[in-house]
């Protein structure tokens, strides 16, 4: 019969293996060499692209009802 202290000790086993395969350095290596990528690619996350779609979005529409605005006060004056 199996006991669970054999279990665990086996996982622990497996799980040291597994820290301490290439598979764990070459994850790591992956992302630090993303990470450097992106940050050269000066990305930015999508919530603050969203954000200033909004700002945008909305000093187009305030820039256009000034526009209309003049052309109401020039066309009176």
């Amino acid at each position: 019969m199996i006991r669970p202290e054999m279990l665990n000790d086996l996982a622990a086993r497996l799980a040291a293996l597994g820290a301490a395969s290439p598979a764990k350095d070459l994850e790591k290596n992956a992302r630090a060499l993303l990470g450097g990528l992106f940050t050269q690619l000066d990305l930015v996350p999508r919530e603050e692209f969203e954000v200033q779609a909004a700002l945008l979005e909305k000093a187009q529409q305030r820039l256009l009802a000034l526009e209309a605005r003049i052309a109401e006060l020039e066309k009176r004056g």
